[in-house]
């Protein structure tokens, strides 16, 4: 069966909408657009109508190319709404069979969400299990069907204002389209560009996009830390133009076509001057140079302080992974190996998908690409997303209760189970406090019984006795 995605990033300077299409674990691209964006300033949407029109180009684009007309997306929100919150959960595994189900990770997952401490006005985004523990043993992959006596969880929980992700919504919504999923744009950029290799060694992921650079770094089994600095490409733009005297697009060009980190060059140029765009200056190289290679190297000083703060620098053996627009300056790999003493960087595109367009051979589309994937299936494993749903890879039986009627699954048998005990419970209850409740017997006497069960049995004693 063919499932029609789409994915929808909204970034600072572009908005890009992708469809594609989902068979047999294959994800195929059939359709994309892209548009200038408006409305957006930082990650923050500043004007709601002026997004919509911005996200209602690209996904006209991009709906055009497809042939499609799908009405619900996933969203990238930017790491400038989202904040981390910690927490933990424990639940006892049932005695009458060990083995740890859906059901109770399920469980343990929830319980860690209610032990956080979540501001009124922050909404979960993504529940991130990072550690699962069973009984005394920690760092247990995958604690599914595993025999236990107790099951515990660390998460890293992701939150954003309630009121960023309404505006959010709002400017989809303006566009024609229902949000469907909303994802953290570092966590997408993870999803696209990082091996299993590198998350089993742990990694950290940059994505320097044009005015913001997000952080996240994947330790244990996702993602543990993430951060946000509003610092990006354009500012490189914005420096140009004021070193250089000359207008922003003119910065632009000079920085696309000339601007690198290995080596200055002695050439001049010349440039139109700003405000008086008719005659120009003569400019050298080596000045771009340096203005290039400052902006760059404080954006990668920051980065690294984050990564400091992080605790975690010590346990990222596979290093450094880079993506983004401004990892399209040459020598850049180069510059951040020196800047984070040593430790292994890579510049990452996006992959894992079949159809990208050469337009989308980019590092800048990392996000929108790792959008595609989660929705496909690629996120974390027991991951609570937005809806409070738990998302896995198991089948629909759970191997908990044997029982020889195919016709129900375990889980059902499990949760049927469950009741009965419940409803047991209950009984006795009522029973066991007839005198403070003022139950009348002959009004138990009368419930719907087989004539073997043991409360009918007590309520005709009872009655014999008074």
């Amino acid at each position: 069966m063919t499932e029609t995605i789409l994915a929808i990033d909204i970034g600072s300077t572009k908005i890009c909408a992708i469809i594609a299409e989902i068979e047999n674990e294959r994800i195929q691209i059939i359709g994309h657009g892209i548009a200038k964006s408006q409305g957006v300033k930082k990650g923050n949407i500043t004007n709601i109508e002026q997004a919509s029109k911005s996200i209602r180009k690209a996904l006209g684009d991009a709906k055009r190319i497809a042939g499609s007309n799908i009405s619900t997306a996933t969203v990238s929100i930017s790491n400038t709404y989202a904040k981390s919150i910690g927490s933990s959960g424990i639940v006892n595994i049932p005695s009458t069979n060990r083995d740890i189900s859906i059901k109770e990770i399920n469980r343990v997952m929830q319980t860690a969400l209610y032990n956080a401490d979540i501001p009124n006005d922050y909404s979960v985004l993504h529940v991130l299990p990072y550690n699962f523990k069973v009984d005394e043993q920690s760092f247990i992959d995958d604690p599914y069907g595993m025999n236990a006596n107790r099951l515990e969880v660390d998460v890293n929980i992701i939150v954003a204002q309630k009121s960023s992700i309404s505006n959010l919504q709002k400017a989809i919504k303006g566009a024609g389209v229902e949000v469907e999923n909303i994802v953290v744009s570092g966590y997408a950029s993870l999803i696209s560009t990082v091996t299993e290799d590198e998350k089993e060694l742990n990694v950290a992921v940059i994505d320097i996009g044009g005015q913001t650079s997000n952080l996240v770094i994947h330790a244990g089994s996702s993602i543990k830390y993430n951060d946000f600095l509003g610092v990006g490409s354009n500012h490189i733009t914005n420096d140009l133009s004021m070193a250089l005297h000359t207008p922003l697009q003119v910065a632009e060009n000079v920085k696309l076509r000339h601007a690198n980190l290995i080596e200055p060059s002695q050439e001049y140029i010349d440039l139109p001057i700003i405000g008086d765009e008719q005659n120009t200056n003569s400019v050298s190289l080596e000045t771009v140079y340096s203005v290039v290679i400052s902006r760059v190297e404080e954006t990668l000083l920051l980065l690294k302080k984050s990564i400091d703060n992080s605790k975690l620098r010590d346990q990222l053996g596979a290093g450094i992974v880079l993506t983004g627009g401004m990892t399209k300056l040459k020598g850049v790999r180069e510059l951040a190996q020196v800047i984070f003493d040593g430790m292994p960087v890579r510049v990452a595109f996006p992959s894992k998908v079949s159809g990208l367009f050469n337009e989308l051979k980019d590092p800048s589309f990392s996000t929108v690409v790792g959008l595609l994937l989660y929705k496909s299936g690629y996120n974390t494993e027991y991951e609570i997303n937005i809806t409070h749903e738990l998302l896995h890879s198991k089948s629909s039986s759970d191997h908990i209760i044997q029982d020889s009627s195919p016709q129900l699954s375990d889980i059902k048998l499990n949760e049927v189970v469950a009741d009965t005990r419940r409803d047991s419970l209950e009984e006795q209850t009522r029973v066991t406090d007839k005198n403070n409740i003022g139950f009348s017997l002959d009004e138990l006497s009368t419930t719907s019984m087989e004539e073997n069960n043991p409360f009918k049995k007590f309520t005709n004693w009872a009655k014999q006795l008074f």
